[in-house]
């Protein structure tokens, strides 16, 4: 367990997170990626590199019924999730179990994750690129944030073998490296659906939030984009919607 850690609210007060006080902290990536994520009750959901869960927790708390494993490869981290299932409620549906997200198919089918057991699944991958962004010297941070292509690649190949045929893969990445991720999705993905995130308004995106489904030939559709910030700089109602209640973005429709 991390030496010092804060409790801190999110979704609008819906959620109560423990999270190491440096390092990692968890933002509005994880609220949006739980919002384009269309899983409906019953349905299995993992979350690849959970971090504390804030990403598969928020899911769980939207979507009644739903079912989500968090994945994360520090033992620390994991630990937290876990506990903060259990301090709002969601234990009965949200665990956590320690592992690399680049592990065997063996080591998920022990964790209970065998190939093609999910309809959903969430990830936020490191996205910076060692080579063009300058890593963090904290460690948790670095393994949140810096990863290569290669990273990327291993992360898809997890995601499409736990997938049932037509389930959906959704992730948040940076907008400069959509090219690079619609390549990496290609081989096993098709259909892919992308919503340009601003941080505000007449400002380039940062963000990209994309759906992508497996074994399909489906055409790639680009949606109107998602505006964090209004001129005044203080959030758009529809950002105060998803950020902190409890409306979803159109990648969530089925």
């Amino acid at each position: 367990m991390p030496a010092e850690v804060t409790e801190d609210a999110v979704l609008g007060g819906k959620l109560r997170l423990k999270q190491p006080s440096a390092g990692h902290r968890v933002g509005h990536d994880a609220i949006l990626l739980a919002a384009a994520c269309p899983a409906r009750a019953g349905e299995c959901v993992v979350d690849l590199g959970a971090g504390v869960g804030a990403a598969g927790l928020a899911l769980a708390r939207r979507v009644d019924g739903v079912k989500v494993v968090l994945v994360e490869v520090d033992a620390a981290l994991a630990a937290l999730a876990a506990e903060n299932a259990q301090r709002n409620g969601l234990s009965a549906r949200v665990s956590a179990v320690a592992l690399d997200v680049a592990a065997s198919a063996r080591a998920f089918a022990v964790a209970g994750l065998a190939p093609e057991s999910v309809t959903r699944i969430l990830m936020n991958p490191p996205f910076n690129d060692p080579a063009r962004q300058r890593a963090s010297p904290d460690r948790q941070r670095r393994l949140a944030h810096a990863g290569s292509a290669a990273t990327l690649r291993a992360w898809i190949k997890t995601a499409a073998r736990l997938l049932r045929p037509r389930g959906t893969l959704s992730v948040i990445w940076r907008a400069d490296r959509l090219a690079e991720l619609l390549q990496a999705l290609a081989p096993a993905f098709g259909a892919p659906i992308v919503l340009p995130v601003y941080p505000g308004e007449r400002q380039s995106a940062v963000r990209v939030l994309v759906r992508a489904t497996k074994a399909s030939r489906g055409p790639l559709v680009l949606l109107p984009g998602f505006i964090l910030n209004g001129a005044s700089g203080r959030p758009t109602t529809e950002a105060e919607a998803v950020l902190r209640g409890d409306a979803v973005l159109p990648l969530s429709e089925s």
